[in-house]
């Protein structure tokens, strides 16, 4: 089978690291492109860093992206000039930059996951048929944590499952989105999907949904202890990425939960 070329964005970050560390492990993969957001005059696995640019992107497949939101709309930007596959990793995305996203779609395959992990988008599944089952009289909140680098809050695995429940409702996320909280020992449910976001040491990721009715509470949570199980849920995408055409995806997808 012939290798897939990767361009990895982001390469000097913790999740860009992973990546390389990862793709060497596979068979499947080949790094043609490492690029960051500054000019760095050093070489990893044999690559200079570069910006991202249309030559930089032009011998790759698919582009993996675990940036910020300002250089993941930069990456789409050119991969749609060139026809270029795109895997997002990325979260913090504003509504507006969603919506510019989809855009984006329209030309390219592109997937984009707030969490590239089985078991977190399994928990999302979990929880979108809970959040059906389950009566109105049930108020729902978010409780996450990660480590004290993580800069925004909730985080995006905490909006997939928000998401989550609104999608079980059939209602807009944007609308039933309540307080967010940074760092507190404990937090109110509400009317609307309150948030609780840690930030400490260097934990990887915890997540946990909670439903309650005030007579009983349902909980459904995950814990990572490693970060390569995202570097190789994103390869695994990548992979599945080949094959399809222009569109926005999700592990959802790759994973068949109907």
């Amino acid at each position: 089978m012939k290798k897939i070329n990767l361009a990895i964005t982001g390469c000097l970050g913790r999740m860009g690291q992973h990546l390389i560390k990862s793709s060497k492990n596979k068979k499947d993969f080949k790094i043609v492109a490492l690029t960051e957001s500054r000019i760095i005059r050093k070489k990893i696995s044999g690559l200079k860093l570069e910006l991202n640019n249309v030559n930089a992107f032009k011998k790759a497949n698919v582009i993996i992206d675990f940036t910020v939101p300002k250089c993941t709309l930069q990456v789409l930007k050119i991969a749609s000039k060139l026809g270029k596959r795109v895997v997002i990793g990325t979260t913090g995305f504003s509504k507006k930059e969603e919506n510019l996203i989809k855009k984006f779609s329209r030309k390219i395959p592109i997937l984009k996951a707030g969490n590239m992990s089985l078991g977190v988008n399994l928990l999302m599944y979990l929880t979108e048929i809970a959040s059906k089952s389950l009566s109105n009289n049930f108020l729902t909140k978010v409780y996450e944590v990660h480590h004290k680098y993580k800069k925004d809050h909730p985080s995006g695995t905490a909006l997939m499952l928000g998401k989550g429940i609104a999608d079980g409702k059939n209602k807009n996320l944007y609308n039933l989105i309540g307080k967010k909280y940074l760092n507190k020992k404990t937090f109110p449910y509400g009317k609307k999907i309150n948030f609780n976001s840690i930030r400490k040491g260097n934990v990887i990721g915890e997540h946990e949904v909670r439903f309650s009715s005030g007579k009983e509470t349902v909980t459904l949570n995950h814990e990572s202890f490693d970060r390569a199980l995202y570097s190789e849920g994103a390869l695994s995408a990548s992979k599945w990425l080949m094959k399809k055409k222009a569109g926005l995806y999700s592990m959802r997808d790759l994973l068949n939960f109907k």
